[in-house]
């Protein structure tokens, strides 16, 4: 979930606030420090939001995510030599997995990028937005626009019940149920603008909420009010991403890692994989030749110890990797774990073993995600 750290009791915070801070607090949410803010970690507990969201529908902050608009004249080739990705099958409202890679196709960010009327709308990491907008800013050419939508709060409604609470306060020219995964429009909650695009991260259907920041805690208390939904927070959030096989950037994903290596290769469109055209194209190119010598892979550990980022795994003797994420699944209800092994170990079945702290936890690759999605196509 990367570094946290729990606030003191009276200790002045270094770090940002968020729009919602004083709406978390009043609820009860344990504040850690997070991607540079104050963020809630949990409320009532990990394992109870967690499976709260599983069964109902759950809202997250998640407004320290960078939201930007890119637009000008030659905006599209201008941001195709920067991502790998072909903007031509990019219908409006609907977002796309893409990345920002380095020359050497490490990974620098992964993001969302949605076609709007007159440019581009980007979703980046919060940990990362000032390093994405410094670089997107050296490497557009000055015809090109990007602007950093500071007064828009982004928040996460997450569940098999968010679609039924979400669809009784968003109007729109269609109904929300109109929507489907990875679909988007603007829609109007209590009278206020908003755009609602149908995704998330947690492996249930869900939705994605950008509003004003001033109007955040009032569409935030409207959200909550609805019987299915609870307050969660970012505990359950890692959790729930981690069923869902979905990595995390700054842990699964880093300037160390390439897409292929990180088995995104879906996020590079056809056209750009044969083209190129992109930082590190040569490398992708290369490894979707003649394979990657590692991958991203999923592990099921028995027992109920977890494993943690940074543990070493083995074949036998030999080291064949380490672990990015891992921990309980409650849904499952035994360990899960992210690890990048070597690509002779990475069949589905492999037996493995990682290391605890001296002890060998054993441990098997299996397919992801751990637990299956349940987006609404």
């Amino acid at each position: 979930m990367g570094e946290i750290h729990e606030m003191e009791e009276g200790e002045a915070p270094e770090t940002g606030t968020l729009p919602l801070d004083a709406w978390h607090r009043a609820r009860g949410g344990r504040m850690v420090e997070f991607a540079g803010y104050w963020m809630p970690v949990q409320y009532e507990g990990i394992i109870g939001e967690h499976l709260w969201t599983r069964e109902n529908a759950g809202l997250f902050d998640v407004s320290h995510m960078g939201q930007l608009f890119v637009s000008g004249e030659g905006v599209e080739a201008a941001l195709e030599a920067v991502l790998p990705i072909d903007l031509a099958t990019l219908k409006p409202y609907g977002p796309r997995y893409s990345l920002l890679l380095d020359e050497n196709s490490g990974i620098l960010d992964d993001l969302m990028v949605t076609r709007w009327n007159s440019g581009f709308y980007l979703v980046v990491n919060g940990a990362t937005k000032w390093d994405d907008i410094a670089h997107l800013r050296e490497h557009l050419p000055d015809e090109v626009t990007l602007t950093h939508l500071e007064d828009s709060a982004l928040l996460a409604l997450q569940g098999p019940k968010a679609a039924e609470a979400l669809g009784r306060v968003a109007t729109g020219e269609w109904p929300l149920s109109a929507l489907t995964f990875m679909k988007g429009g603007q829609f109007k909650i209590a009278g206020i603008d908003a755009w609602i695009s149908r995704s998330g991260y947690t492996g249930e259907d869900g939705f994605e909420i950008a509003i004003p920041a001033e109007s955040a805690a009032q569409i935030a208390d409207l959200i909550c009010a609805q019987p299915e939904v609870k307050p969660i927070g970012l505990g359950a959030r890692d959790s729930l991403r981690l069923e869902a096989g979905l990595p995390l950037y700054g842990h699964d994903l880093s300037p160390g890692t390439s897409p292929i290596e990180a088995d995104l290769t879906f996020a590079i469109n056809k056209r750009r994989r044969a083209e190129g055209g992109f930082p590190g194209a040569e490398r992708v190119q290369v490894e979707l030749a003649s394979g990657a010598p590692r991958k991203r892979v999923g592990l099921a550990l028995d027992g109920r110890q977890a494993a943690r980022e940074g543990a070493e795994v083995y074949f036998g003797n030999e080291k064949v990797g380490v672990l990015t994420s891992g921990g309980f699944s409650p849904s499952i209800g035994h360990p899960i774990a992210m690890a990048y092994v070597a690509a002779a170990h990475c069949e589905p079945g492999t037996s493995l073993e990682i290391d605890v702290r001296g002890k060998r936890l054993p441990a098997r690759v299996v397919p992801m995600p751990f637990v299956p999605h349940r987006y609404h196509r």
